[in-house]
């Protein structure tokens, strides 16, 4: 007769690799079931256009990693992770060839926004930078909440939640001038929805604090870096990984106590027989990106934006909700606001000997099937004119192919479920543990169950809590 496992996990994305490593290094046996050739969900590196250019699928700039209970409780440094730390976390440039800055330092952001908001973005952020380390513990730790953990500080949460519940509309009324708001409606736009959408705030507060504290790094040699550390350790740890395997079923897996999986509610559903029970869970906008092979780095007249990891390319706060109020009503905007990356600024490994690569995104309707180069590329070349004299090769990816390459983007949706409003904090439906199942061997650990979207780890770390608590319960 088989041995019975501790646990059995489905989906190796930085969530699911989590929630085997947390188990694993208490003890349980584990084993993990990829659908894919190799580790990593949103967090890969694929060679996508020319050979020894190394590009991210996905998640590419990683501030909620840099500050991550989770990870940062593991020694994943041993197993080959290192973070690189471009200039500037990111700037929004301006058509005049001025930008607004996110640094690590508070006082550099705070100059770059100009005399008349520079004292209120230093008072909206200096009070919880200060004990940033209890309230990372507390946001990023929500899901402990379920677990019977409460938080450290609930004044110091309580006053960071008076501002992360506003919409970004209602932040931006402290400001004065453009460059503050642009900032703000940026970070804010990340979750995709109307900058009217209530907790947005939260989302733009967190980037801002994670770059004071930690900075928006990049991983060397790419995002596979994260999730090859990870496997690496539960390996250590003795856990097993099989890779080419996807499961349709539960009854093809291994017996065990418990089944943790990675992958979209809906998904869970079908292959654990839990009928309609996340029909209701909403899934947002998606976007249409591009990885290009540069022959040179990315000539933007601002010179800030040269400097930074990411750009976001807007460029007002007016223009930014535009966008994402087309994107998500079902529109394709005329004008994206474009989120991008020039990882190679600061890592060499990512592209041969003085190229470059560099990836934007835009926000577009889920499922949309259209080809929004050319509006992206028009974007571009307003705050990059002849960036497109320096493309070596592009690979494009609507919401179709996002969803090809990762079956928990439903319709291109790559926060594995709309993150606005309530469902951003009241995720994957209303229940006292997010993490459980009608199913009482069954959980959740992705980014659809509380914390939210990111690569983090947090919402496998949850998920892992929940399962041995459950397993020292019952023999």
């Amino acid at each position: 007769m088989p041995s019975i496992r501790d646990a059995v996990v489905v989906g190796a994305g930085p969530n699911g690799l989590t929630a085997a490593v947390e188990l694993a290094r208490r003890g349980f046996s584990v084993e993990l079931f990829e659908a894919k050739e190799s580790v990593g969900g949103g967090a890969r590196t694929e060679e996508l256009t020319l050979p020894g250019f190394r590009h991210d699928p996905c998640s590419a700039v990683h501030p909620t990693a840099a500050v991550s209970p989770a990870f940062n409780s593991m020694p994943l440094e041993k197993y080959g992770l290192e973070w690189l730390h471009p200039e500037l976390c990111m700037a929004n440039p301006f058509l005049d060839g001025t930008a607004a800055v996110l640094s690590r330092s508070v006082s550099e952001t705070a100059v770059s926004l100009g005399a008349r908001d520079a004292g209120t973005y230093r008072r909206m952020v200096e009070p919880f930078l200060a004990k940033w380390d209890t309230l990372a513990a507390d946001f990023l730790g929500m899901g402990s909440w379920f677990n019977g953990r409460f938080p450290q500080d609930p004044l110091l949460l309580a006053r960071f939640g008076l501002t992360a519940l506003q919409p970004v509309s209602l932040l931006n009324v402290r400001f004065r001038d453009e460059k503050a708001r642009a900032l703000m409606a940026g970070m804010g736009g990340h979750v995709i929805a109307p900058l009217g959408t209530i907790a947005m705030s939260g989302a733009a507060l967190t980037f801002a604090l994670a770059a004071h504290k930690a900075g928006w790094p990049v991983a060397r040699g790419g995002s596979q870096a994260i999730s090859d550390a990870l496997a690496a350790y539960l390996r250590a740890q003795g856990g097993r990984i099989h890779t080419g395997t996807e499961v349709k079923r539960l009854d093809e897996l291994p017996p065990a106590r418990a089944y943790i999986f990675d992958t979209s509610p809906r998904a869970l559903a079908r292959i654990a027989g839990l009928g309609n029970a996340y029909d209701g869970f909403r899934y947002g906008a998606s976007v249409f990106k591009i990885d290009y092979a540069l022959d040179g780095p990315m000539p933007w007249t601002s010179h800030a934006a040269r400097r930074a990891g990411t750009v976001h390319v807007g460029p007002t706060a007016g223009a930014i909700g535009k966008a994402l109020k087309d994107a998500v009503s079902g529109r394709a905007p005329e004008r994206p606001f474009l989120i991008t990356s020039q990882p190679s600024l600061v890592d060499a490994s990512r592209a041969p000997e003085g190229k470059h690569v560099f990836w934007a995104y835009g926000h577009l309707p889920n499922g949309w099937e259209g080809d929004a180069t050319e509006a992206i590329e028009a974007q571009l070349d307003r705050f990059a004119p002849g960036f497109r004299d320096l493309v070596l090769a592009r690979a494009t990816a609507g919401p179709p192919q996002l969803a090809a390459r990762n079956a928990n983007y439903v319709g291109g949706d790559f926060c594995a479920g709309a993150a606005d409003g309530l469902q951003l904090m009241i995720r994957p439906k209303l229940t006292r543990l997010p993490y459980g199942t009608a199913h009482p061997a069954v959980f959740l650990c992705s980014s659809a169950a509380p914390p939210g979207p990111g690569v983090h780890g947090m919402s496998g770390h949850h998920a892992a809590r929940a399962v041995w608590r459950q397993l020292r319960q019952r023999p």
